[in-house]
C-alpha cells in the first residue's frame, strides 16, 4: 500500500477484452507521465478478468486477480465481454460483478460534462446539451443483478431485492457530493409499481430530512426520467438511482456529449481501493484496429487519482490535458468527420504532449 513518505502507489490494471487492452495501455502511459512530473511512483501489475480470464483459467475472476485488487491502492479496468463468450456457462460479465462485490464497492459514479466543442456533435440540438454537467450515482450491490435467479424450460425469474442499509449508504454518498456541487439530488425509482422502489423512496426521503435538509430533493419515475434526460438534461445535478435503472440511464446520457467513448466511471466503497473504468464496453468490432477512443479511460484515470489516491492536482492536470486536446480537434473515429479521425495512439500522444 502507499505511504506519504515513499509516494509509491500500487495500481492493478485489468485490460480485459476487446479494446480494453488498448485503452488501458493509454491510461498507463498517461499515469506514468503524471507520476514522473509530480514525484510519485506508480507500480502497475496486470491481471486477468472477463473473457481473457476464462480463456486462460476457465474463470471470469481468478483468485489471483481478486487478491491483487483487494490489496491494491486502485484498480483500472478496460472492458469485459464479447460475442466469443456468449452462451457459455462462464460469462465475462460475471467477473465484473464479482470483483465489485469482493472489493466492497457500492456506488458507481458516472459524470457527464458536455464539452463546448462537441455539443454540436450530439444527436440532440446544441441548445439542449450545451452546459450539461451532471453525475449519476448508481447503487451497485442490490437489485435484480444480484437477486436469486431461476430458469426452467418455460420460465425464468430474477429477484429484485434491496435492504435499508444498501439504500442508506449510496444515498449519503450522493447527498455529500451534491453539497460540493449545485445542491440538488434527483432520486429515480419506479415507486408506482415496485415495492423495492417504495422502500427506496422512503429511505431517501428520510435521509434527506434527517441529515441533508440543505439539499434540494426531487423524486422521478424512471420512465419519465428517461424522457426528461433527453428533453432538459441541464436541469439535473446529482442523479441517484438503483442498480439496473442507473445502468440504463447512464448509458442513455452518454450520447448527450457526442460519444459513449468520452464517459468515465468510478466504483467506490466505504474505504479501500476503488475501481475505475470507461463505460463504453469492449467494442469487439473495432478491437485491434487501433481506432478506439481512449479519452473515457483517461478521464477514468483522473478519477482514480482523485478518489482513490487523493491526488487532486494530478487529476485536474489529466482532465485539463484531455479537454485541451478535444479543443484542438484531436478526434478519434467516433467523434471525427469522415477522413479526419486519429488513431488511439495519436490521441494518447496528443494528451501526453499537453502534459509534458
Amino acid at each position: 500500500m502507499s505511504t506519504a513518505a515513499t509516494k509509491t502507489y500500487n495500481i492493478v490494471l485489468l485490460p480485459g477484452d476487446g479494446v480494453g487492452p488498448e485503452v488501458t495501455r493509454a491510461a498507463r502511459d498517461v499515469l506514468r507521465v503524471i507520476g514522473d512530473f509530480y514525484g510519485h511512483h506508480f507500480e502497475f501489475a496486470e491481471h486477468l478478468i472477463g473473457g481473457a480470464a476464462i480463456d486462460e483459467t476457465g474463470e471470469p475472476l481468478p483468485e489471483a486477480t481478486r487478491a491483487a485488487c483487494v490489496a491494491s491502492d486502485a484498480v483500472l479496468l478496460g472492458a469485459v465481454g464479447g460475442p466469443k463468450w456468449d452462451g457459455g456457462k462462464a460469462r465475462p460479465e460475471q467477473g465484473l460483478l464479482a470483483i465489485r462485490k469482493a472489493m466492497g464497492l457500492f456506488a458507481n459514479l458516472r459524470p457527464l460534462q458536455v464539452s463546448p466543442v462537441l455539443a454540436h456533435r450530439s444527436p440532440l440540438k446544441k441548445e439542449i446539451v450545451e452546459g450539461v454537467d451532471l453525475i449519476v450515482f448508481r447503487e451497485l450491490t442490490g437489485g435484480v443483478y444480484f437477486g436469486e435467479k431461476t430458469r426452467t424450460a418455460d420460465r425464468a425469474t430474477d429477484l429484485c431485492e434491496y435492504t435499508v442499509p444498501e439504500i442508506e449508504r449510496v444515498t449519503r454518498a450522493a447527498f455529500q457530493t451534491a453539497q460540493q456541487r449545485r445542491g440538488k439530488v434527483t432520486s429515480v425509482d419506479k415507486a408506482n409499481v415496485m415495492e423495492t422502489s417504495r422502500l427506496w423512496r422512503e429511505v431517501v426521503t428520510r435521509i434527506h430530512a434527517e441529515e441533508f435538509p440543505d439539499i434540494t430533493l426531487e423524486h422521478a419515475l424512471v420512465d419519465s426520467m428517461a424522457m426528461h434526460l433527453i428533453r432538459k438534461p441541464r436541469e439535473y445535478d446529482v442523479i441517484l438511482t438503483e442498480n439496473m435503472f442507473g445502468d440504463i440511464l447512464s448509458d442513455e446520457i452518454s450520447v448527450l456529449g457526442g460519444s459513449i467513448g468520452l464517459l468515465p466511471s468510478a466504483s467506490l466503497g466505504a474505504g479501500g481501493p476503488g475501481l475505475f473504468e470507461p463505460i463504453h464496453g469492449s467494442a469487439p468490432d473495432i478491437a485491434g484496429k487501433g481506432i478506439a477512443n481512449p479519452y473515457a479511460t483517461l478521464f477514468s484515470a483522473a478519477m482514480l487519482l482523485r478518489h482513490s489516491l487523493g491526488l487532486e492536482a494530478e487529476a485536474a492536470a489529466v482532465e485539463a490535458a484531455v479537454h485541451a486536446v478535444l479543443d484542438d480537434g484531436v478526434f478519434t473515429a467516433d467523434l471525427a468527420a469522415k477522413g479526419q479521425a486519429v488513431s488511439t495512439a495519436a490521441a494518447t500522444d496528443a494528451v501526453l504532449a499537453k502534459l509534458k
